[in-house]
């Protein structure tokens, strides 16, 4: 019987490390791109990125639809700004704790999806 405690624990053991080891490093799975903006975007942002919530506006949220600034910045600033955070117009926190590279590249894309129909060209 205590043999048969050890195969299982052993067996156990080997098929749970690979996974045990993500959970230890900070592994997040992929989430759908519209989930991490609501979760982490949309209470500033607003869902249309406009920001014209009350947390919004209070804290001087880029309007991410606006043409001008969609035409001037670029995909690099946009993911640093996730990644790092701002403190230079308003108050933007860091996301690098809570989002992985591949949703930081997610929410850029996203992000140049929020300018209106007749404002891509």
């Amino acid at each position: 019987m205590a043999h048969m405690r050890s195969l299982f624990a052993a067996v156990t053991f080997i098929f749970l490390t690979p996974f045990l080891s993500n959970v230890s490093a900070g592994f997040q799975p992929e989430r759908p791109v519209a989930q991490v903006y609501r979760r982490y975007c949309v209470s500033c942002h607003g869902s249309d990125g406009r920001a014209q919530t009350s947390k919004g506006k209070f804290s001087h949220a880029r309007d991410l639809s606006d043409p001008q600034w969609q035409a001037d910045v670029s995909d690099e600033r946009i993911f640093n700004s996730i990644t790092n955070g701002r403190n230079v117009r308003g108050n933007m926190p860091s996301f690098a704790n809570k989002l992985n590279e591949n949703e930081i590249n997610s929410l850029v894309d996203f992000v140049r999806r929020l300018k209106g129909p007749q404002q891509q060209q």
